[in-house]
């Protein structure tokens, strides 16, 4: 069946609208508890959240929904996505729930499922609930007697603390490095600056006072310009800026200058590869990764293998071919040696990791490779389907053309929001630039 709740990182939508109020969230929770429910143990749910105004909402919405079917929740609060997957395995538990918009705005939220696996679900799975949703469940109530219950679990922080601590190599320590940190006023507020400090660093957290409203707004990985300034401004050797739910990371060198997911992956896959870790043969991205982190893997021996846009998409590949590296432009990376899910704070101790055993400035050693020019553009609709146009189409076959041999051009839709993405990278800068243009101009002019 076609699905209309679920997009390429779960349920995304305007809260209190849509698909994102409590009504669904109870249904979605219901639904999740039936597909799960499996024997005659006592199910368990996690559920996580990061700081969104909504999230007081939809937790309560989703926790009844799960104990209306007899399955037992645990509530974390805020913790990063990662730490909901990690808490799942560890728990035992038949399901884990991460109340979140990613890198969305504070008026956005979502809805991200992990199965007792910690992996996200698999397109098939997310269907089969859908249908559950559509259906009559009221045959799958739980009796009065066997109504699940709803506690928090008061150390869910300091278990993912010591989890990503053990992440980061033995004998080393941050000892004598002046660090940034950016946690979005998101998720990771509390735990990204302890573990830092803990390992030994001297830190300067900023987006680290949520108030329900500011998650993502001028800070974390989406506007990483306050990271960068504040690096500068401190005379640190580092920044790190992760999203709304530190599931992607992005580093700043000590001059302010931005490093992408690309070169973090090139950078950890070479040192892994030294070191006899990589496993696959290379790393998996996706078709938005940079031309230049191909031919630098290319240069070194090892193969970029590209998926469709999304981590679940990264992480299936992953796990299908025995890949223990994969990840996205955007900070996504997923270490598999470590988690089942991108993980931005123990992707950034990786990324530390190599710059320590490297002895130099972090300008030197973040970036192994350089990248070709790339330009993206967003175009959002209402309405329609602006890539069936006609001269959208023109556009975009006659930019094709002139990229031939040189470059490459990629337009999707969001799977997260109505926008239109218009992607080029070559050789030549300006013809990149020319290509995406015109057929940004093309789509602007169908959507109206």
């Amino acid at each position: 069946m076609n699905r209309k709740l679920f997009g390429t990182d779960g349920i995304r939508g305007t809260a209190n609208a849509g698909s994102m109020t409590a009504e669904t969230a109870l249904k979605v929770g219901m639904a999740a508890a039936a597909q799960f429910t499996r024997g005659d143990h006592r199910h368990r749910v996690v559920i996580g959240k990061d700081t969104r105004l909504s999230g007081y909402m939809i937790e309560p919405a989703l926790t009844s929904g799960f104990v209306s079917m007899g399955m037992d929740v645990f509530l974390v609060g805020p913790m990063p996505t990662p730490a909901v997957a990690m808490l799942t395995r560890s728990l035992r538990a038949d399901l884990g729930v991460m109340i979140s918009a990613s890198h969305n705005p504070f008026y956005d939220n979502g809805i991200k499922l992990f199965g007792p696996d910690g992996f996200k679900l698999s397109d098939a799975v997310e269907s089969e609930i859908e249908a559950r949703i559509a259906g009559d469940m009221s045959g799958d109530l739980a009796d009065p007697a066997k109504l699940g219950r709803a506690k928090r679990l008061d150390d869910a922080q300091g278990r993912y603390t010591e989890h990503v601590k053990r992440t980061f190599p033995k004998g080393l320590t941050l000892d004598g490095l002046k660090i940034v940190i950016d946690c979005a006023n998101g998720a990771a507020y509390k735990v990204a600056p302890d573990v830092l400090w803990e390992l030994g660093a001297e830190v300067i957290p900023i987006g680290v006072s949520p108030d329900g409203f500011n998650i993502n707004s001028e800070c974390g990985s989406t506007y990483p310009q306050t990271m960068c300034e504040t690096v500068v401004a401190h005379g640190a050797d580092i920044g790190i800026s992760l999203d709304g739910d530190a599931d992607r990371v992005l580093i700043s060198d000590e001059n302010g200058q931005l490093v992408d997911g690309d070169q973090l992956m090139a950078l950890v896959a070479g040192s892994w590869s030294q070191a006899d870790r990589l496993q696959g043969g290379g790393i998996v991205a996706t078709v938005m990764s940079n031309l230049g982190l191909e031919h630098y893997l290319t240069g070194i021996g090892l193969e970029l293998v590209r998926t469709k846009v999304g981590d679940r998409y990264v992480v299936e590949h992953m796990r299908q071919h025995g890949f223990n590296i994969g990840g996205e432009q955007s900070g996504h990376i997923v270490l598999a040696d470590y988690g089942s899910t991108g993980d931005g704070l123990v992707a950034a101790l990786q990324v530390l990791a190599v710059a320590i055993q490297s002895d130099g400035p972090a300008s030197e050693s973040c970036r192994p490779f350089e990248p070709l020019p790339q330009l993206l553009r967003n175009v959002s609709f209402k309405d329609g389907q602006p890539l069936d146009d006609e001269d959208v189409k023109k556009s975009i076959a006659a930019g094709e053309t002139r990229l031939s041999g040189t470059g490459r051009l990629l337009i999707r839709e969001s799977g997260t929001e109505p926008l239109i993405r218009v992607m080029a990278e070559g050789a030549d800068e300006t013809l990149v630039h020319a290509v995406v243009g015109d057929i940004v101009n093309a789509v602007e002019r169908a959507a109206g």
